[in-house]
């Protein structure tokens, strides 16, 4: 059996008290789980557990020794005038400029702050699937994209990674079905 890049065991995590969990379940190379369930149910909760961005207050997390992850948040900073381009964020996070969709291509000599939400909402993603990284982990990477930036993600998760895992929250039932090769659900009534 191939090693797990991420074992969760028992996973009870939250903020000052645990919202999320327990959960149980392993990530592999090539594999992307989708976490669904209805809002409040700690999906973004259990994500942010994954990377040690809220609290384990049960359980564990183990991670395969040198894993590197990527993440990608819901939300945005307000970037008004922070003067880095679509091209720099790349560089910033090691992001190959490699296959992103030619309407954004040609866009980033454009500071961020002159982006279109979408635009801007597709160079994080981008950012974050472009890294180099064992397990990219992604929370509602279809908010603000229009149809175009949604079949190009959808496209891009579908061509198999077989280096990487990707553990994705959605709301998008359309973009789990397609991409996920397992879904967790996460909450009652899932």
């Amino acid at each position: 059996m191939v090693e797990p890049l991420l074992q969760v065991e028992s996973l009870c995590a939250g903020y000052t008290a645990a919202v999320a969990g327990p959960f149980s379940f392993s990530v592999g190379r090539g594999e992307i789980l989708g976490l669904a369930g209805p809002n409040g149910a700690g999906k973004s909760t259990l994500l942010k557990a994954l990377w040690g961005g809220v609290r384990v207050f049960s359980g564990a997390v183990r991670k395969a020794p040198g894993l590197q992850i990527s993440h990608q948040a819901q939300g945005f900073d307000d970037l008004r005038g922070v003067p880095l381009t679509g091209r720099e964020l790349l560089a910033l996070t090691g992001a190959s400029e490699a296959g992103l969709p030619p309407w954004l291509a040609g866009r980033l000599e454009a500071r961020l702050d002159r982006l279109s939400g979408g635009q801007l909402q597709f160079l994080r993603l981008w950012a974050c699937l472009a890294a180099p990284a064992d397990l990219i982990l992604l929370d509602e990477p279809t908010n603000n994209l229009d149809k175009a930036g949604v079949a190009h993600l959808v496209d891009w998760l579908g061509k198999a990674h077989g280096e990487q895992g990707i553990v994705l929250v959605s709301h998008d039932h359309g973009l789990i079905d397609a991409v996920c090769t397992r879904v967790v659900s996460v909450g009652e009534g899932t």
